[in-house]
């Protein structure tokens, strides 16, 4: 009996790279990349060819960051169960339901040759890495890698930027959906058909860009903020790169991505906020007794479907778990207790957002950007553009979907008929956008693109079908609130601008202080202190009041049902978990915030100031023993970029932690945090001349 218990647990301990589907590695090719690092460790990368560059970008993030590279890897494998057990398993889902890989198999030799030859590239740095370094490599079998594998990852992730894995993992839960609106007007849903308050996804990040007529020098300026979680899969990376082909493109990407997603070249530049339009349609099928057949149009449909086993790693073992995926005429199908619903997606089944995001980086002016954008890749989000000639851009991008009047598709659709499913997306040209506004500013903070370049300067009202969001934020209320009070705009004002630590008493905060405020207390002695403690409140994240680290907590409740679009939370209950955290922990409720609120990496432990949707943002934290709230998400790489009036670009850039922020022995680990809690940055040295006083070290990788 004890051999077969040893038999069995060898089993499970060794099936999984057994069975693991092999990859074979890009044709041979000699690529000469140079990797020179400056002296906070950024990675510029140089080459002859683009693909030469995209292998040196998969080297030295490996340098720095090789573990969250492989989780990348092993998702586009459908294999990151294995190494991170249930919550990779449930990506392992997503990526059989979504058909990722079905797709790169049937349109990745149709894309164009310079786009294959990047992603090849990218792929050999990390095989050549891995062969260098084959005790770092988490899971047997794992490499080597293709392009195939790197445009998977871009097949799978792209669609969660707008919130499909919300959608997915309700209907998996058999859980109440997302909202898909906020109302015809801003907060104006109704409260009693909205789900119940939860973490949800609280993707977030702030956009300014400055038009010469605008700025206090005749400069245009640029502000990159995007927020994302300071570490793991879609952590900020920065690099610098540099192609014989003039590819010449400062900014940051993510990890499995071999290019910038956002920063600048030469003459223009952008960056991306997350927006938030309704680009998924639910279809409840009627399914027959034997439940392999879906009505549709008067018949019976055989219901596509396919088993996959997902290796769910549990200690020592890797358990296979059979799953069985659906699909419908409409897209993906999930079943649950209530029944199977069909989901139909922006950016479904295809994988023109490499190309798209890739010609976006050699652009040299407005229209050959435009035409980037045309390709009609990328699924969802903001575009804020600026360019060396003072032209200023905001484009709502996202691949909406065709829809025929007369249905309801923020709600579940009927899915027994064709009538109200309409195949395709609009074209580019419906996109709505906002150019050259008269304000000469323009901002974005996740909210409705009508609220983007002050009173007066507003694009119209969209078609309803397109699902525009009427959403705002705090931090889009107060960023228009001191634009538009400056009629010139210096370097100086918007970087005040960028970090502003104020709550603005018009947004949907203030009215949530409101009532937290007017909260019958009861005769609780909790609730009765924290409320007079935030009379003292000054409404500033700025860490010198003693209501700031309540505020702190009380805004983070608020931000969890505002910014998912949820019934208000209970304010007494509200009032009372905060008070008694603070209690539990400091013993007091006048927390100084620079106390409670801390970056943390290794042995570095600063103070931090902001707050949940507040321009200087600290969104989520996790609590730590201690009491202390370790930041987690929100600023993370910031950019700001300015043309001067001869169009000549600078730039300068931070990030919380440093350049290696997995690896504790680099001096890069965490050089940038005291600058990152100053409001510091340091220069990007984006020419290589400019490069050449300032480098730590050059190499052939």
């Amino acid at each position: 009996m004890a051999g077969v218990s040893l038999l069995v647990a060898i089993a499970l301990a060794t099936w999984e790279p057994l069975l693991a589907r092999a990859a074979a590695p890009p044709l041979a090719h000699r690529y000469d990349s140079v990797i020179a690092r400056d002296t906070f460790g950024v990675p510029h990368i140089f080459g002859k060819t683009d693909a030469d560059v995209a292998y040196g970008v998969a080297y030295a993030h490996a340098e720095d960051d090789f573990s969250t590279l492989q989780e990348a890897v092993a998702m586009s494998r459908g294999r990151l169960g294995a190494m991170l057990g249930a919550d990779g398993a449930k990506t392992d889902y997503a990526l059989a339901l979504l058909g990722a890989q079905a797709t790169v198999d049937r349109d990745y030799a149709a894309q164009p040759a310079d786009v294959r030859a990047v992603l090849d590239g990218y792929a050999s740095g990390l095989n050549a890495y891995a062969a260098r370094h084959p005790d770092e490599v988490r899971l047997a079998k794992l490499f080597p890698i293709n392009g195939r594998d790197i445009a998977t990852g871009f097949v799978l992730r792209s669609p969660f930027f707008f919130g499909l894995d919300q959608t997915l993992g309700a209907l998996v839960g058999d859980e109440p959906l997302p909202a898909e609106t906020a109302g015809a007007t801003p907060d104006a849903a109704d409260p009693a058909a909205l789900p119940a308050a939860g973490e949800g996804n609280q993707n977030g990040s702030n956009a300014f860009v400055v038009a010469p007529r605008r700025s206090a020098d005749g400069h245009t300026r640029l502000v990159s903020n995007a927020h994302q979680p300071w570490r793991g899969p879609v952590a900020w990376y920065e690099l610098v790169v540099h192609s014989g082909t003039g590819w010449n493109f400062a900014g940051a990407t993510f990890p499995g991505v071999p290019f910038p997603v956002l920063g600048h070249g030469e003459t223009l530049g952008w960056t991306n906020t997350v927006n938030r339009p309704d680009l998924t349609d639910i279809y409840k099928l009627t399914l027959n007794e034997a439940g392999d057949a879906y009505r549709f149009d008067g018949a019976w449909r055989p219901l596509e479907k396919r088993r996959v086993w997902l290796p769910v790693k549990i200690g020592p073992f890797v358990l296979p778990v059979p799953k069985t995926v659906y699909r419908s005429v409409q897209g993906p199908v999930i079943e649950n207790k209530s029944g199977a619903c069909a989901i139909r997606y922006a950016g479904a089944d295809q994988l023109r957002m490499i190309e798209e995001y890739y010609r976006l980086t050699h652009a040299r002016d407005f229209a050959q950007w435009q035409k980037a954008l045309a390709i009609q890749g990328v699924p969802a989000t903001n575009f804020l553009y600026a360019d060396a000639r003072g032209n200023i851009a905001h484009v709502y991008n996202a691949m909406f979907l065709n829809r025929k009047p007369g249905f309801d598709y923020a709600h579940v659709l009927p899915g027994d008929t064709s009538r109200d499913l309409m195949a395709g997306t609009v074209p580019y040209s419906a996109y709505p956008k906002n150019v050259n506004p008269a304000s000469g500013f323009l901002i974005n903070a996740n909210n409705t693109p009508y609220h983007a370049a002050g009173a007066g300067s507003e694009i119209a009202p969209q078609p309803p079908l397109l699902g525009v969001e009427t959403d705002t934020t705090n931090r889009a209320t107060r960023a228009l609130e001191l634009m538009g009070a400056d009629a010139s705009i210096s370097e100086a004002d918007l970087e005040r601008i960028k970090y502003d630590t104020a709550v603005s008493r018009k947004s949907w905060a203030g009215t949530w202080f409101a009532d937290l405020a007017a909260a019958p207390a009861k005769g609780d002695r909790d609730i009765a202190a924290a409320q007079a403690l935030m009379t003292k409140w000054d409404w500033n994240y700025d860490g010198k009041g003693p209501a700031d680290t309540l505020a702190a907590l009380l805004l983070r409740a608020g931000n969890k049902w505002h910014y998912q679009r949820r019934a208000e939370a209970d304010t007494r209950a509200t009032l009372k978990t905060a008070a008694a955290y603070l209690m539990q922990h400091f013993g007091r409720l006048d927390v100084p915030l620079g106390t409670a609120l801390r970056l943390r990496q290794g042995t570095v432990d600063l103070p931090l100031d902001g707050g949940p949707d507040v321009l200087r943002a600290a969104a989520l934290w996790d609590e730590a023993d201690d009491g202390r709230l370790v930041v987690k998400h929100g600023d993370s790489f910031v950019m700001f970029v300015d043309w001067d009036r001869q169009g000549r670009v600078t730039s300068r850039s931070i990030q919380p932690y440093g350049a290696a922020t997995t690896r504790p022995t680099s001096n890069h680990y965490a050089d940038q945090a005291p600058l990152f809690v100053r409001h510091q940055t340091k220069p990007v040295w984006f020419r290589p001349r400019e490069l050449a006083a300032h480098v730590e070290r050059v190499y052939r990788p």
